[in-house]
């Protein structure tokens, strides 16, 4: 994405924030409108993901509590998937933190395809 860079550290602020819980994320998205750059838009779409992600593992792994035995299996499965989640998130945010727009690994450049709409 070739938007210019108006100020490094807004962009950097706007792509650290973005993975700041769903209420950091719309903080973000709105700072993003006011000053459009790559990495602010990179993250949001990395963020955006992970969170979506998220809502649908935790949501899949409530309703598997009230399946007995194979439900409680699985949904610890689904505990396992989140601590990968997890140190995905942590990934992100490191390469917000240095200002890079490192993809996630394996699924990190299908994001930007998928959330090509978040502009």
């Amino acid at each position: 994405m070739n938007t210019p860079q108006s100020n490094p550290s807004e962009s950097k602020t706007i792509a650290l924030i973005s993975y700041l819980t769903i209420v950091g994320w719309i903080i973000a998205f709105v700072m993003h409108g006011n000053n459009k750059t790559s990495l602010g838009i990179f993250h949001l779409r990395q963020s955006a993901f992970l969170m979506l992600l998220a809502i649908g593992l935790y949501t899949t792994q409530f309703f598997l509590l009230f399946i007995p035995h194979i439900g409680w299996m699985l949904s610890t499965l689904c505990g396992i998937l989140g601590l990968g989640l997890f140190i995905l998130w942590i990934m992100g945010l490191l390469s917000a933190i240095n200002g890079e727009e490192k993809p996630l690994p394996v699924v990190g450049d299908k994001i930007q395809q998928l959330l090509s709409s978040i502009s």
